[in-house]
């Protein structure tokens, strides 16, 4: 169920698409590739019902569409400090939630380059797990219907993003300085009074 392809997605990096890992029930759902990670929502009970993802677009906060049902009695708010903190990591487990039923993504748990977050849901059925060596998320796919049936992920290096941010931050550091440098208007009112 897992595969991996080369990805060109909405951010400027080059990646990898991993996954999905889960059942074939819903339809096929993909947010593409980002400059990273801000936050994470997912509505839970007996099983993930829904993820809701913010990226970071260039500076930017992006969010995407709501993927799953409209079900789940917990909610969990996994806000990223980033830049600095990116995922590195997402396990959980996989089974139906009813005897017969498709498979659907039961747990998660995300792991940043700083801290745990989870697990949510119940960890029960067929254990999945994705550590990511020298890179980090930068955007989520699956599948979903009344459930979050599914789930994979598009990585980059480290390196990639690395050189993204510093240039985003580059691009701030000059915009600030040319805001500092140009004379406000009421200096120039004041002078020519």
């Amino acid at each position: 169920m897992d595969g991996k392809k080369e990805n060109q997605g909405s951010g400027n990096s080059k990646g990898i698409a991993v996954g999905p890992w889960g059942g074939n029930g819903g339809n096929s759902w993909d947010d593409g590739a980002y400059s990273g990670v801000r936050e994470i929502t997912l509505f839970y009970d007996r099983c993930i019902d829904s993820i809701r993802v913010v990226y970071d677009k260039n500076g930017k906060p992006v969010a995407a569409e709501k993927h799953g049902g409209i079900g789940g009695s917990r909610t969990a708010e996994i806000k990223l400090n980033y830049p600095e903190e990116y995922l590195v990591s997402v396990s959980g487990y996989y089974c139906p939630v009813v005897h017969g039923g498709s498979p659907v993504i039961r747990s998660l748990t995300l792991k940043s380059n700083k801290r745990t977050f989870g697990p949510y849901g119940v960890e029960e059925g067929t254990p999945f797990s994705f550590p990511i060596q020298g890179g980090l998320i930068v955007g989520f796919k699956g599948r979903n219907g009344w459930y979050l049936d599914a789930i994979g992920f598009h990585i980059v290096s480290h390196a990639q993003s690395t050189k993204l941010i510093e240039r985003v931050q580059k691009g701030f550091r000059r915009l600030a300085s040319t805001a500092s440098s140009k004379p406000s208007l009421t200096s120039t009112a004041t002078k020519n009074i």
